[in-house]
């Protein structure tokens, strides 16, 4: 484990980049950007030109570590290149910012009011790889919808068995179990899943650290005291569909939580875009989140 990037992650002000999108996400990803799906002819094409948009992204000068700690890619973008460097590389060494990698193959059909992780059969291969090209941390995705206990405890269960076998190859997960924002239960959901991640908290080692991902809570500070535990190098939140400008104005009321916004990062962003404008929606876009992370 890179140690600069441990302490950096652990005391650093700023917010996590979600740059991951993949599989049905990218189309998606891309038709935000202003790309049509009859642009490219197959899959190869598509990851060609969203790596163009993430590299856009990634070598602006509105993206830096003076508002951004951590970018989380997309298997697909470790192992492309941004000016001969590997993406993880490029942004440890040029910009200062700690790679993460998502590693999750989607989610599994809804049963028991969640969204399971689809098996990993490779996990551990891309784990190793993971580590060979310099990247920091994981991150993996479910989704509760209903307030059933059971599934909630399935999905903490799940998520914290994979983040022991991360822990184990020297890498530090994000946990990230999505709290649909739709759901008419979203706060009964929330407090069954505080309890699970609490118990769970509790069985890991002294020198096993986490990252947690959250959907922003109805109740405000609603995670306070999980932050205090030493297991937790931090909280970060997802949009989770909000605008980004109501995802700012909902972060922003909770002390100590942070971004990792995707959608609402890029919202406003077009590839037809001069590098002056482009440039400049993204640092506003950057901006706003940073202060919603940082200025409470």
């Amino acid at each position: 484990m890179n140690l600069k990037q441990l302490e950096r992650m652990r005391t650093g002000k700023g917010f996590i980049a979600a740059l991951d999108q993949s599989g049905g996400s990218t189309p998606k990803a891309l038709l935000q950007y202003g790309v049509k799906e009859n642009s490219y002819a197959n899959e190869e094409e598509m990851y060609v030109l969203v790596h163009e948009m993430r590299t856009r992204i990634i070598k602006s000068s509105a993206f830096n570590a003076e508002y951004i700690l951590g970018a989380i890619l997309f298997e697909n973008t470790m192992d492309r290149k941004i000016d001969g460097e590997y993406t993880a590389d490029y942004l440890w060494m040029q910009k200062g910012i700690v790679p993460f990698l998502k590693v999750d193959k989607g989610l599994a059909d809804l049963s028991d009011g969640v969204q399971l992780m689809k098996p990993m059969s490779n996990l551990n291969d891309l784990l190793k790889r993971a580590v060979d090209r310099n990247i920091f941390g994981t991150k993996m995705r479910s989704v509760i919808k209903e307030a059933n206990s059971n599934g909630i405890k399935k999905v903490v269960d799940q998520q914290f068995e994979v983040g022991k076998q991360i822990i184990e190859m020297g890498l530090v997960p994000i946990i990230e179990p999505e709290v649909d924002i739709n759901s008419e239960d979203k706060e009964a959901i929330e407090k069954v899943l505080k309890e699970e991640l609490l118990t769970k908290l509790s069985t890991l080692g002294e020198n096993e650290k986490v990252i947690l991902k959250v959907s922003i809570p109805s109740v405000t500070n609603f995670y306070s005291d999980i932050l205090k535990d030493p297991h937790v190098i931090r909280i970060v939140a997802l949009s989770g569909g909000y605008s980004q400008m109501d995802a700012n104005q909902k972060l922003a009321l909770n002390q100590g939580l942070i971004a990792s916004f995707s959608r609402a990062l890029a919202e406003g962003l077009t590839f037809s875009q001069s590098n002056e404008e482009f440039d400049s929606m993204l640092a506003k876009s950057i901006k706003g989140i940073y202060e919603a992370s940082v200025n409470k």
